[in-house]
């Protein structure tokens, strides 16, 4: 516990010095320009200093990173809703940096998953190119569309995936009786080793043509709104094309740091990334993470997560008001 707790110290140390060293960079550079940027981010409708917002991401993002964790839900799909919702910033900028923390986690995780099989290259890459599409196409459809609709648009999506989340009931091991002929054309099957009881599971999909049809809308909706796709990625390669939960759940992590790039590329051309917005976001959310994982065991998931659906929904219905001019 002493040496959990000494990791945990030096990581948030570790991010702190990041901060304020990139801080201190950007404002001896041209700290007028710094402050112009957070002054664009934020529509000049706020009393606080510039440099009092990062500071304020990064431990709003380091309790987001814990709740994320130990709701079982990826932080990119709570950020852009909470921090449009609660923050002075513009969306545009909040959907670039959202883009960039679900791309962190991904990239993170990504080695390790296909190192376990627990990501498959076969299953992904065909989703990849045509979720990684959309999202370019959905991200300039979100740049250019009016902010009130696509606040309506997000609202909409935001309170879709609490009922998605609060209904969906994921299967560990789906039943494939056949496998799809495109699917076997693909090579879309594989197998992992479970290691609770040493077991090599095989597996191989069906439905597969449905499910890549419906990664077209996922793309667009990941582009459009800043959102990590991973609580729509699950389900349609779980329960739609029958891969087993822990196969779903690494390919969709993969699956993001090549979709969330994609459109990342198009905020990051557009000027809708900001340094001092991205990178507290990024730190904050990833050493909460750290900090979920080592409290997961002791806390109650089943009740956390009934607090972050209720807080989507609160989020959601906040955007639709926005939408609306309420």
């Amino acid at each position: 516990m002493k040496r959990n707790a000494k990791w945990i110290c030096a990581l948030a140390g570790a991010a702190l010095v990041v901060l304020v060293a990139a801080t201190l960079a950007w404002s001896s550079s041209d700290g007028g320009e710094v402050a112009a940027q957070m002054a664009a981010a934020t529509g000049n409708g706020s009393n606080l200093p510039w440099w009092a917002w990062p500071i304020i991401l990064l431990f709003f993002c380091f309790v987001l990173g814990i709740i994320a964790v130990l709701a079982g839900v990826g932080g990119g799909v709570l950020f852009v809703p909470l921090v449009s919702g609660f923050f002075p910033f513009h969306l545009d900028f909040v959907r670039g940096a959202g883009l960039l923390v679900a791309l962190a986690g991904a990239l993170a995780a990504g080695p390790g998953l296909l190192r376990r099989n627990l990501a498959s290259l076969r299953l992904a890459l065909p989703v990849a190119l045509i979720a990684s599409s959309c999202a370019i196409v959905g991200a300039f459809l979100g740049l250019a569309l009016p902010t009130n609709v696509v606040q309506l648009c997000l609202g909409g999506t935001i309170m879709f995936i609490a009922i998605l989340l609060l209904t969906s009931k994921n299967v560990v091991r789906p039943v494939v009786t056949k496998q799809a002929a495109l699917g076997l054309a693909l090579g879309m099957s594989g197998a992992y080793t479970e290691a609770s009881t040493g077991e090599v599971i095989e597996w191989k999909t069906h439905r597969t043509l449905p499910g890549l049809l419906l990664f077209i809308v996922i793309g667009v909706m990941a582009g459009m709104f800043g959102l990590g796709a991973g609580w729509a990625n699950v389900p349609v390669l779980n329960l739609l094309m029958g891969a087993p939960l822990k196969v779903a759940v690494g390919t969709s992590k993969f699956l993001l740091s090549i979709t969330d790039t994609s459109a990342a590329w198009v905020y990051l051309n557009k000027g809708c990334v900001i340094p001092l917005m991205a990178i507290p976001s990024i730190i904050g959310l990833m050493v909460g993470s750290f900090v979920g994982v080592r409290l997961l065991a002791k806390a109650k998931p089943k009740f956390i997560r009934y607090m972050v659906i209720g807080v989507l929904l609160f989020a959601g219905g906040k955007a639709l008001l926005k939408g609306l001019g309420i």
